[in-house]
């Protein structure tokens, strides 16, 4: 009983920080209206999570502590959300959070591995796992007993490179590595169905001999039940996580929207979105 009201305590602070991170998410956008809003709305509950949920292994003071948790955010254009987590963490200060995007700030429009606290530096997507790869390889030949997660946007599932990863990572037997997806459903300039359909998604990673389970991306108990067995399980599988979310959640004016990735909000708009979630 005793567990279950710790575990009630902490779900209720994740969903607490999901509502701060959404409401910096805007701030930042509102300063930064060149950032990706849309995509950085997604994986929100998935971030915090990670890192509020007791998942990943990290220490704001040693960036590059040798026993962390390797993570990964290969879909660049869905960053900005985790800049306030990281700032809030202590890995760099608040006050960073006013400058994004302005000349001499280290926090871009989308990320570098210059930010305290980010393993790579993104921009073309489909990259991330196979980076990824490598770092569990290298960490297994350690016998090291860091995990290394990666979170992918369903659109760069269009990238050859990934799938040359998938193979890679299952052939090597992988089973350090656990990936994200952050199925969306929408990518750049449509859904993804209308560009080329995914479905079915999970058949796909387990022909491929990857254990699969699939989530609400958004529902932070069903995030933390899901990846705190797989981080541990090394039974000789990569893992992956299909986390179902919705594309700009929590704003009508992108929700549903096919476009939704490449639109920005007025200031008004933020405005009026900030006074409804006080």
């Amino acid at each position: 009983m005793h567990i279950l009201q710790d575990k009630q305590k902490l779900i209720g602070f994740l969903k607490e920080k999901a509502l701060w991170v959404r409401r910096q998410t805007l701030m930042i956008h509102k300063i930064a209206p060149e950032t990706r809003l849309a995509s950085s709305l997604s994986d929100v509950e998935i971030f915090v999570a990670l890192y509020y949920g007791g998942i990943l292994k990290f220490d704001p003071k040693d960036i590059n502590w040798q026993e962390r948790d390797r993570f990964i955010i290969s879909k660049g254009h869905g960053a900005i959300s985790l800049y306030p987590i990281l700032a809030d963490l202590g890995y760099f200060p608040m006050e960073e959070l006013k400058r994004v995007c302005k000349e001499d700030s280290f926090l871009g429009g989308i990320p570098d591995i210059i930010i305290p606290g980010f393993e790579t530096t993104n921009g073309s997507l489909g990259h991330g796992l196979g980076v990824a790869c490598g770092m569990a390889t290298a960490l297994k030949r350690k016998k090291s007993d860091s995990a290394v997660f990666v979170l992918i946007g369903d659109g760069e599932l269009y990238e050859g490179s990934v799938w040359e990863a998938i193979m890679f990572a299952s052939e090597h037997k992988l089973d350090n590595l656990v990936v994200i997806i952050d199925n969306n459903k929408i990518c750049m300039l449509d859904y993804c169905k209308n560009i080329i359909d995914l479905t079915p998604l999970e058949k796909k990673f387990r022909t491929f001999n990857w254990k699969v389970k699939t989530i609400d991306g958004h529902d932070v108990r069903k995030i933390c039940n899901t990846l705190h067995p797989l981080k541990i399980d090394r039974s000789g599988r990569p893992k992956v996580v299909i986390a179902d979310t919705i594309k700009g959640r929590g704003v009508p004016q992108l929700e549903g929207d096919s476009l939704c990735h490449i639109k920005s909000l007025k200031e008004g708009e933020i405005n009026d979105l900030l006074k409804g979630q006080k």
